[in-house]
């Protein structure tokens, strides 16, 4: 008789602990597709701002708190706390000056642009008399309307009358130094490369290829230039002329916003493409100064909010969804494994 109330016992725990479990899960479940929910609906949440200036100040006073004595350590935190109310009170005022930090890391594709005209959005709505902003580019160049746009952006900063500062720590050429050039000031360290004024564009063409196994390619245009150069078709030299033509009108365009930015750059010696190291580009009047962006932050720090500015867009609902969805499955596959190898290891009981 004991053994089947032991048995009953033990299957009924079995059964309620399973139905528990099963709310458990139901439970997190809704709560997780709620928490994504209202996730999707906090568009404020995307922009990210954070104090540079007491980053650097903690890094400074973790060496002093190893190296002062304890009277010596309690006299800088305080005058430490005497500078931070004093700030605090100019800013609360309005008088504290700020120094925006935006950072563009530009692939070929420039699709880092749509953070920044959200950066730039932001800061103007924000921004007061006597703020600046300090754009961090590192970037190879690319796409012409990407990195075109990209240098609009920046110039909504300018025609705003916000002093603008690009330093280039490794490298901006091409669409990089358009975006570069549209700053009031410029500062690259010594062996950052910079320039690259120029546009290129390359193709391959398999006419030949498809020729010699009889493989015919029809393109039908309605426009005399809708088409010059193809991959699969045979180009011709009216063809080819065009196109040149189109690069030398982009690589004018170029020209013309660096002599507007800065007009006293020899572009007949500069816009040939070819890129220099900081130290160079400062001889010829690519740059203004020689310096890194860790420079400039630090110098700002003394009497400037350093604040970065930071937009990060949230992936579409769906694909929050997906990725929650995988990552759930995973794991409930991990535990199912686990019950079965605890039940092999421990044996029916």
């Amino acid at each position: 008789m004991w053994d089947a109330i032991l048995a009953f016992a033990r299957d009924y725990g079995l059964f309620f602990a399973k139905t528990v479990t099963v709310l458990l899960a139901i439970l997190v479940v809704l709560g997780r597709l709620g928490a994504l929910v209202r996730g999707a609906r906090e568009t404020a949440a995307r922009l990210h701002v954070r104090r540079l200036d007491r980053r650097l100040r903690h890094l400074a006073r973790a060496i002093d708190a190893r190296l002062l004595g304890k009277k010596a350590w309690k006299a800088l935190a305080k005058a430490d706390e005497a500078a931070e109310a004093a700030a605090t009170k100019l800013r609360d005022a309005g008088d504290r000056k700020r120094l925006y930090v935006l950072d563009f890391a530009g692939d070929i594709r420039a699709s880092q642009v749509d953070d920044l005209r959200q950066e730039v959005t932001a800061i103007l709505g924000a921004r007061r008399a006597g703020d600046r902003v300090l754009l961090r580019l590192e970037s190879p160049g690319g796409v012409v309307h990407g990195y075109g746009l990209a240098a609009s952006q920046l110039q909504r900063l300018r025609d705003a009358g916000v002093e603008l500062v690009v330093a280039v720590d490794k490298i901006a050429a091409s669409g990089g130094y358009l975006m570069a050039a549209v700053a009031n000031r410029i500062v690259a360290a010594p062996f950052a490369l910079v320039g690259s004024i120029g546009v290129v564009a390359q193709m391959p063409n398999l006419h030949k290829l498809l020729k010699k196994h009889d493989v015919d390619i029809e393109l039908l245009t309605a426009g005399k230039y809708k088409r010059t150069l193809t991959v699969f078709g045979e180009n011709t030299p009216e063809g080819r002329a065009q196109f040149q033509r189109d690069l030398d009108q982009t690589h004018q365009l170029f020209q013309a916003v660096i002599a507007r930015h800065r007009p006293d750059v020899a572009l007949d010696e500069v816009a040939d493409g070819r890129v220099w190291y900081g130290s160079q580009a400062k001889e010829i009047g690519l740059i203004d100064e020689l310096g890194t962006s860790d420079d400039l932050l630090v110098q700002a720090s003394a009497d400037h909010d350093v604040v970065q500015v930071r937009w990060r867009g949230r992936p579409a609902l769906g694909a929050r969804l997906q990725a929650w969805t995988a990552a759930t499955a995973g794991a409930a596959f991990g535990r199912v494994l686990d019950l079965l190898w605890a039940r092999q290891v421990q044996g029916p009981r």
